[in-house]
């Protein structure tokens, strides 16, 4: 924690503070429990708005920085905005819920909770949420945050190209955090809807590592 600005203190404080009151909650009240994890729950919105912060942060950084890199670097920069600004609108369903609005035939026939959004289609028998969202991005995300800052730190090639795509490294104190809440999650927890926490606490990490990443130096600043 020595590593962080009061600022990511802060942040990193709210995750813990958040994470032990579900576990808390867990215990005592399985009813609110059940609340707090529902969809468009607490938890669930929480995830939303902090892969909105993500986005948003990335996108200043682009704004303040881009006349100081590359085609490249722009490319992977706005594309790591995307993505965080498109899981932030699936998460939520893209408000659909929260305004009342009803899916269009084609999701109501083809999306497992008859929602608008893709994570929760189903094509033939398959469905992307377990095959894309779950394992897939499970491997991409075990690779971001437990190799990329390896190979980052050994192989000056391999640094040279992700910080010419402008991809934010985890540092060792992001990774600490996340795999202890992460333990705090999966351990006491057995709710099958306890990754609704995990989701949560990786929202709030991606913010952090954006905010400042292990090589901010070589992809945020002014050269």
């Amino acid at each position: 924690m020595k590593n962080l600005s009061l600022f990511e203190k802060i942040i990193s404080v709210i995750l813990l503070i958040t994470v032990i009151y579900a576990i808390g909650v867990y215990f005592t009240d399985s009813s609110y429990f059940d609340k707090l994890v529902q969809e468009d729950g607490f938890y669930e919105n929480l995830t939303s708005a902090f892969l909105f912060f993500t986005s948003f942060t990335l996108l200043f950084k682009f704004i303040k920085y881009q006349k100081y890199y590359g085609i490249w670097w722009k490319v992977g920069v706005l594309f790591m905005a995307l993505g965080m600004f498109f899981g932030g609108g699936e998460e939520i369903s893209w408000g659909q819920r929260i305004f009342h609005v009803q899916s269009s035939e084609f999701f109501l026939e083809n999306n497992a909770q008859q929602e608008t959004n893709l994570h929760n289609m189903v094509v033939g028998d398959v469905k992307l949420n377990k095959l894309i969202f779950s394992n897939l991005m499970s491997i991409c995300f075990g690779i971001y945050f437990l190799v990329l800052p390896v190979i980052w730190n050994k192989s000056e090639k391999m640094k040279k190209l992700i910080d010419t795509f402008g991809i934010s490294v985890a540092r060792p104190v992001h990774i600490v955090i996340f795999l202890i809440a992460t333990a705090l999650i999966l351990i006491p927890i057995s709710h099958s809807r306890k990754w609704e926490i995990w989701e949560y606490a990786f929202a709030l990490i991606m913010f952090l590592i954006v905010y400042n990443p292990l090589n901010t130096k070589e992809i945020f600043s002014k050269k």
